[in-house]
């Protein structure tokens, strides 16, 4: 195989984003996933994609003061407001793809209201189908634009020589081992849920990328910071089928054993997340509510959902469902400049493999593939424009000068 200009690993939001404007600017372009081409983390997504879309009401600055809040102090200033300017322009561009999203009926994007935020910001697709048409749409202009995809291999570790990342030592599906030599390598690798014993992710979300780094001595952040959503399906299926936040945005209650109200709903998921854990504590029980009674038109406004509960005999116009917290998001990674390099030349990570700094200890809701779609695009920029040195931006800050050079870090 001869060497790629650009090997992408993983093939979510993140990577697909990139693989697909990088083989439109002409750059020769392949994309390693360890399974088939949709099966990714991005199709798991039910939320939607938060981005301030000409609501009079909305603005990036308050998109902002959202997620430094929701990030818990832990937030870098200049990566959060890259991810807020930047994300209208990346989620236009999706619908150019082809990407189909909810419309109200004076055709204006419909958007609904997630934990977190201060206003209606989040647009989504199917109700709560947002990451399987977004995964759709960016796999139908992969498989048109990119010059290979190796479906079925799995990347077992970085190719380093000297300073600089030269591609990865694979196997492909017959178990061969090979390299891959590329003059750039992007980790889009995803999350790693399934280090935990109940999560919403599904079996890719190993944290094989950042385990690659690791072992080649490449910096990482803020890993510490698992994100677990609050109303995951107490059920024994696995991955947990996730109840979106929209319905806590449409009105749906939480209630504890007893039938009472204990949190603010539509605080950021930490925030929930802990209350239930402490709640649950104190009565003795594995589960809580979510009452989603009172939403009109269940079905036709969350068709994904609804086949869920179905699925395990229950129905949301008559049953409080049953919820537990389950390990969901990273929110660090590989430590990254604005423009996604990470410490090591030719080496690149975007979307939940990486940390820029745009999460801090905890992401707000429907920033994930916001965040995905955004850095990806600054990374394939980078590259054409031959910008390969490491950057002191976003959280790379932390390595080339220190942690207190980290903006909005406290």
């Amino acid at each position: 195989m001869a060497d790629l200009d650009l090997l992408v690993l993983g093939s979510g939001v993140a990577g697909l984003s990139a693989a697909v404007r990088a083989s439109t600017s002409g750059l020769q372009v392949g994309v390693l996933t360890k399974g088939e081409l949709e099966q990714s983390a991005t199709r798991w997504a039910h939320g939607g994609v938060a981005a301030v879309l000409g609501d009079d009401e909305d603005s990036t600055d308050l998109h902002l003061a959202d997620t430094l809040k929701a990030g818990a102090g832990l937030c870098d200033v200049d990566a959060v407001r890259v991810l807020v300017d930047e994300g209208p322009t990346r989620v236009t561009e999706l619908i150019a793809l082809g990407a189909v999203f909810d419309r109200e009926q004076d055709g204006t994007l419909s958007l609904a209201r997630e934990g977190g935020h201060s206003v209606a910001r989040v647009v989504h697709a199917g109700g709560a189908a947002t990451g399987m048409e977004i995964e759709r749409a960016l796999v139908e202009a992969t498989q048109t634009t990119a010059a290979s995809v190796m479906e079925k291999w799995l990347a077992v570790d970085l190719i380093m020589e000297g300073e600089r990342c030269r591609g990865v030592i694979a196997r492909t599906p017959t178990g061969e081992r090979v390299e891959v030599r590329a003059t750039h390598t992007l980790l889009a690798t995803g999350g790693a849920g399934q280090l935990f014993s109940v999560t919403t992710n599904p079996e890719q979300a190993t944290g094989d990328g950042i385990a690659m780094a690791l072992r080649a001595g490449v910096p990482v952040a803020d890993v510490e910071f698992m994100q677990f959503h609050p109303t995951a399906l107490h059920h024994p299926a696995m991955p947990r089928p996730l109840l979106s936040e929209a319905l806590r945005g449409h009105g749906a209650l939480l209630r504890d054993k007893d039938g009472k109200q204990f949190v603010d709903e539509l605080s950021p998921r930490d925030v929930v997340s802990r209350a239930m854990s402490a709640t649950m504590a104190t009565q003795g029980v594995d589960h809580l509510w979510l009452d989603a009674t009172g939403l009109e038109k269940f079905a036709e406004r969350f068709p994904t959902i609804t086949a869920s509960l179905t699925s395990v005999g229950l129905d949301p116009a008559t049953d409080w469902l049953p919820i537990a917290p389950a390990a969901h998001y990273l929110s660090g990674g590989l430590l990254t400049d604005l423009d996604g390099r990470a410490a090591v030349q030719g080496l690149w990570a975007a979307g939940e493999t990486a940390c820029v700094g745009v999460h801090g200890a905890n992401r707000l809701a429907s920033n994930s593939l916001l965040d995905g779609m955004v850095f990806a695009a600054r990374v394939v920029e980078a590259i054409e424009a031959g910008a390969v040195t490491p950057q002191a931006s976003g959280a790379m800050r932390a390595v080339l000068e220190g942690d207190g050079g980290i903006p909005g870090r406290r």
